[in-house]
């Protein structure tokens, strides 16, 4: 007769490893690319519930930059008299793509905690929830170009070739972005307290980026705070926007010196896009170890 502790010991349970941090990513990944099909459909739902698929939803991506863009203006040139050549195209090479990124990681830090019932009721990867509010945002800012084209009717002749490079610098953008907006999701569906932070922290954020400014006025004067603020992905970003659309600025001999329209910085966007890459893969990394809890927690 055998005692409780040998039957214990002939007949253990069955150990479910936990995967490695690069089995969670190399699946997260799969899921990303492999689920193009789910992925339509959420974006269209997105899009729908934003109604960004209808005209007038479209309309306003076209609208509300603009509006944003005249608001500026006035506090700028007027209120501040600051002398800057073609302002408005100046200031609406960072305002569209930094609606296109807060609209978007707002909608993607809620993708998860607002889509709780379809969670606990169909089994899918979860992982396409932040990524498709990322890509449904882009193809409104796409829809945003049309304001561009507009703004660029009264500056015809700062048209050049450099504009090519627009997909370029909106690429690793989307890179950026959908790394940070599948992180935030993960964690937003823990803390829900981010987003409620969010949306000041996106409000400070813009101000410490050069889009009312330019860093290169900044480091005529002030260096240090000028290489501090170079830190902010979104320097690059909006560098790289507005001296393919506007051109940039300097100081020489504390005079300022405004240039044509150039190449973005090429470098400082090889250097961001790594990052986002690294971030994407750690976003991944979290979002995959949290997953398993949604449905308990939401």
């Amino acid at each position: 007769m055998t005692s409780p502790s040998t039957e214990a010991i002939a007949s253990p349970r069955p150990s479910r490893r936990r995967p490695t941090a690069v089995t969670l990513i190399r699946t997260g990944l799969s899921e990303m690319l492999r689920r193009r099909r789910l992925t339509r459909y959420l974006v269209a739902a997105d899009l729908k519930r934003t109604h960004a698929d209808t005209v007038f939803g479209q309309l306003w991506w076209v609208l509300d930059p603009l509006l944003q863009m005249a608001v500026y203006i006035v506090l700028v040139t007027v209120i501040f008299a600051r002398p800057t050549p073609d302002y408005p195209l100046f200031l609406f090479a960072a305002i569209l793509p930094w609606k296109w990124f807060s609209t978007t990681l707002n909608d993607a830090t809620l993708s998860v905690t607002g889509r709780q019932s379809l969670i606990r009721e169909i089994q899918f990867p979860k992982l396409v929830l932040p990524t498709a509010s990322v890509v449904a945002g882009s193809f409104s800012f796409i829809f945003g170009l049309i304001a561009l084209g507009a703004v660029y009717l009264f500056y015809i002749d700062r048209i050049t070739i450099w504009l090519v490079f627009l997909p370029l610098i909106a690429a690793v953008q989307f890179l950026f972005t959908i790394g940070l907006g599948i992180l935030l999701s993960a964690l937003n569906a823990f803390f829900r307290d981010i987003q409620n932070v969010l949306r000041h922290f996106v409000r400070l954020w813009f101000y410490l980026s050069p889009g009312l400014y330019s860093i290169g006025a900044i480091a005529g004067n002030h260096k240090p705070i000028a290489d501090l603020l170079r830190l902010n992905p979104f320097s690059v970003l909006f560098e790289s926007y507005r001296s393919i659309i506007w051109g940039s600025e300097t100081v020489v001999d504390k005079a300022t010196v405004y240039l044509r329209p150039g190449p973005p910085d090429f470098l400082g966007l090889l250097i961001l896009a790594g990052f986002s890459v690294l971030l994407i893969l750690f976003a991944v990394l979290v979002f995959k170890r949290a997953e398993p809890s949604f449905a308990r927690i939401l």
